[in-house]
């Protein structure tokens, strides 16, 4: 089953939905050329599906889910669905969750925005929730190679156009919860609302985050929670936290007492995140020690406080951070690094074109709070001018930030001015390997870029 007609194979049903410029239906020919048998869409689509099979529904969109799980034999009811969402930290914890699951024995799916992970098949993800069509095919290959637990992250976006449906969860949890996407949701509370959507009843656990009071109007009986500050009220909350470079330690009190847990990545926000996970496995059945173990040993994720390996005594740091909550989490875990260290950080920054601009002055403002040095540059500016998008940046980021046009040379411009000791963090953009300019994606990894300047300007 899809909903692309390019993308139709013989014997396919094919999805017809209403879009914002043109009808899915102005395409069914097309799929039948190339052998779609059926079709599903609503009632303006109805008279172009003349001659065939056809389910017609008033919001085709709204069961697409189901339809496609049913198409596929309900391929996700065969294994342990985890759903992670939240503003923040939804890759950081999918990663963790996984390598728990497979500490308790699982072959293990992992879908999100960084990939897809399906058994030993890895592919990159085009968007962090598949449409559901797409979604449950990757299900029923999940199936087909022997996945017994996927883990996933559950988008706004996902939620609010139905890319779920279908899916019963036997945990979900919600990191939490900050403005975001207000150029896709009407305002703050449309955006609380869809991700609320993961807890209207396909998760058979939920677990909420207690230290985010944002969160307090989905608490209910039942209710899994969690807390990295202690939280004593918390079902699962973290104690005796200790840091050092790039892992911490920390004790995981639960309902069947303490584990001794940690996670290979710096900042609080991160022992959230881990604590999440393990709660999340202690739902489905994964014992906490295991679980905890597992969290433990998951080597980092890609694009998330992650170092770059270059000579010198400069360290380099590649974040996905692009939200000003985001930002803040990075750059506090990174100002005890650098501290640790007794060097400075850098932060190189820029705002996505064709996105929400109201966040691009509070994203530069916490730059400047965070960092000692910040360089304001492009990140992916779409079809908007870069230099407008700098200039909103910097209105937040101050008179002392530079602005640096082109982010190869602002990645150069930050190391040549780095001192032994110093950090020099690069946000935005994180696991990416392109650059969204003009209508055009050009080749281009942060990873790659801080590596080279750090190797050309500190060997």
């Amino acid at each position: 089953m899809t909903h692309a007609s390019d993308a139709v194979r013989p014997g396919d049903l094919y999805a017809a939905l209403p879009g914002a410029r043109r009808h899915g239906a102005e395409f069914i020919p097309a799929a039948v050329a190339s052998g779609a048998v059926a079709v599903l869409t609503d009632p303006a689509g109805a008279a172009a599906a003349s001659g065939l099979p056809a389910l017609v529904v008033p919001d085709p969109r709204a069961v697409l889910g189901t339809v496609a799980s049913a198409v596929y034999g309900d391929p996700s009811a065969g294994m342990i669905m985890v759903g992670i969402t939240g503003t923040a930290g939804k890759t950081s914890t999918a990663y963790l969750v996984e390598s728990g699951l497979r500490a308790g024995g699982h072959v293990t799916g992992l879908i999100g925005t960084v990939e897809t992970r399906l058994g030993d098949l890895v592919v990159d993800s085009v968007r962090t929730t598949p449409e559901a069509t797409d979604l449950h095919a990757l299900f029923a290959v999940a199936r087909e190679r022997g996945v017994t637990a996927v883990v996933m992250e559950v988008s706004s976006h996902a939620l609010a156009m139905g890319r779920v449906g279908g899916v019963r969860f036997a945990a979900g949890g919600y990191t939490n919860f900050g403005l975001d996407h207000l150029d896709f949701h009407a305002d703050a509370d449309d955006y609380f609302a869809a991700k609320a959507k993961l807890f209207d009843g396909r998760c058979a656990v939920e677990i909420l985050n207690l230290d985010d009071p944002a969160l307090k109007p989905l608490l209910r009986g039942g209710t899994v929670t969690y807390s990295a500050a202690g939280q004593l009220s918390a079902t699962w909350r973290a104690t005796d936290v200790v840091g050092s470079s790039y892992s911490q330690r920390f004790t995981a009190v639960g309902p069947s007492g303490a584990v001794e847990a940690g996670v290979s990545l710096p900042g609080r926000h991160n022992v959230a995140n881990a604590l999440l996970a393990i709660a999340a496995l202690d739902a489905v059945g994964v014992d906490p020690a295991t679980a905890a173990r597992g969290v433990a040993d998951c080597p980092g994720v890609p694009g998330r406080l992650e170092r770059v390996e270059a000579p010198g005594e400069v360290l380099g740091v590649v974040d996905y951070a692009h939200k000003p909550d985001s930002i803040v989490a990075a750059l506090a875990a990174l100002r005890e690094l650098a501290a640790t260290r007794g060097g400075r950080l850098f932060c190189v920054i820029g705002a996505g074109g064709d996105r929400d601009r109201a966040k691009r002055p509070v994203m530069g403002r916490a730059a400047a709070d965070g960092a000692d040095v910040v360089v304001v540059t492009d990140d992916n500016p779409r079809t908007e001018d870069p230099a407008a998008i700098r200039r909103e940046v910097l209105a937040g980021a101050g008179a002392d930030a530079f602005e640096v046009a082109g982010r190869r040379a602002a990645i150069d411009f930050a190391v040549r001015r780095a001192r032994p000791g110093d950090v020099v963090a690069v946000l935005g953009k994180g696991h990416e390997r392109g650059q969204e300019v003009g209508g055009e994606v050009l080749p281009f990894d942060d990873r790659v870029e801080l590596a080279a300047a750090l190797s050309e300007v500190c060997s």
